[in-house]
């Protein structure tokens, strides 16, 4: 086993290498970067490089080359790009990820500071949608077939369809003062006056933000682990050896939690690493936009629209990172769950 952990370990790193590789290359190619696009605004022109009357980008217009060369100087882009490589990497390794060119400040600042709302909707989705989905699962499994089964299903698959951003719409008309009922706010993770109440206050206020932007986030998940749920249990349910077990006089409820469950439940909890981390950095820019949220994918839109590179190349190097070692878990998670399941034939 350690010696197979040591091995994926060790393929992270060309893994992490490549990624990183062909994002900076392809970043190299993008047209209107951090320099033109401020050459674009002293110049007179508007942040896309065009002018108010709709004329074609002039990046240098009125710019000296002198001005220009500091321009480059000062965004790093006066080295060549292996150059600006090589550094990038050499800082990334003590995860310095520099400053942002456009919030103008450090990017670990930045990632903390958009983190609580992109935890708040990743956290909470994730346990709903574990604690929801396992109990229906099962039941739906022992009731294959029947009106139940028929009709949960159905609903899921409806709430699957709606995608997430057009059930937050709806539910801003409904219940956020649109056109009927002005029950829940519509903006931040918090009311102004939010310092000001109590505990329980604090948390009431809390959550009671978070009720349209999480049921707008999480109807569409539903479904996928539901089923999956279910069909992992039917599966189990027609082996021979629930067949043996109730021939045996077992209760019904020994058999299937005793004996199905821990064989069912394999293929659901071995994905519950990788999700519960990265319910803490994912972030839904349509669900943010709409809900006036500001987390990891406003940031995410931002960073990419203005050519923000450090923050595109540090966030992704953070969480290529935590996606690796997520995968890892997920794995490992396979021996804990089934001890059966070893990795020292791979050793």
């Amino acid at each position: 086993m350690a010696m197979y952990i040591l091995k994926r370990l060790l393929l992270m790193i060309p893994t992490l290498f490549g990624i990183m590789l062909i994002t900076f290359v392809v970043t190299q190619f993008v047209p209107g970067g951090p320099v033109e696009r401020l050459m674009a605004q002293l110049s007179g022109y508007g942040a896309g490089g065009e002018t108010g009357g709709g004329g074609l980008y002039q990046g240098n217009k009125g710019l000296d080359q002198e001005r220009i060369e500091q321009l480059k100087k000062f965004y790093g882009f006066d080295q060549p790009a292996w150059q600006r490589f090589v550094t990038m990497m050499g800082q990334y390794l003590v995860f310095d990820f520099g400053r942002s060119y456009y919030h103008h400040m450090s990017v670990v600042e930045l990632v903390i500071a958009k983190l609580p709302v992109s935890m708040s909707l990743g956290l909470w989705s994730f346990f709903i949608v574990y604690s929801v989905c396992i109990p229906l699962g099962i039941a739906k499994a022992v009731r294959d077939g029947s009106t139940f089964d028929v009709v949960t299903s159905s609903v899921i698959l409806i709430g699957y369809a709606i995608p997430g951003f057009v059930l937050g719409i709806v539910l801003i008309v409904l219940f956020g003062g649109g056109s009927f009922w002005n029950i829940f706010p519509l903006r931040g993770l918090v009311s102004d006056h939010w310092h000001t109440l109590s505990l329980v206050g604090k948390i009431l206020d809390y959550l009671w933000h978070m009720v349209l932007p999480i049921t707008a986030s999480t109807v569409g998940s539903l479904a996928v682990m539901t089923l999956l749920t279910k069909n992992s249990f039917l599966e189990e349910i027609r082996k021979q050896y629930v067949i043996t077990a109730r021939a045996k006089g077992l209760e019904e409820g020994q058999v299937l939690y005793k004996h199905v469950f821990r064989n069912a439940i394999i293929p659901i909890i071995t994905g519950f690493p990788g999700s519960f981390i990265t319910a803490f950095f994912t972030g839904s820019l349509l669900i943010e936009t709409i809900f006036s949220l500001d987390g990891m994918g406003l940031l995410a839109y931002q960073s990419v629209m203005n050519r923000d590179y450090p923050v595109v190349l540090g966030t992704l190097y953070f969480f290529t990172i935590i996606g690796l070692v997520s995968r890892l878990l997920s794995d490992l998670s396979y021996v804990l769950v089934d001890p059966r399941i070893s990795f020292e034939g791979r050793e």
